[in-house]
């Protein structure tokens, strides 16, 4: 455990700053689930209205750098592409 006062409240900081991070990221990963579940099932009505939401989550997740700024761009890219590549089939 830390001893000094100002380990103490890095310690603190650095459990609330955690529980936050899991919050977004898991809140990002139940939005590309969802899309991804709604693309397999051939729903893109569905997928288009989930799409906005999947760029918020990432884009929010990678401003507060729970992930990292090109992993978001990655994840958007590949997601949209995966809808246009199954609805063109």
């Amino acid at each position: 455990m830390p001893i000094t006062k100002s380990a103490q409240k890095a310690l603190r900081q650095s459990e609330g700053r955690k529980s936050r991070n899991i919050i977004r990221k898991d809140k990002y990963k139940k939005y590309v689930k969802e899309f991804r579940k709604a693309i397999v099932a051939k729903n893109f009505d569905e997928a288009k209205v989930l799409l906005p939401k999947v760029y918020q989550s990432l884009d929010k997740a990678a401003k507060s750098k729970t992930i990292k700024k090109n992993k978001a761009s990655r994840l958007k890219s590949r997601l949209s592409a995966s809808m246009v590549k199954s609805a063109g089939k």
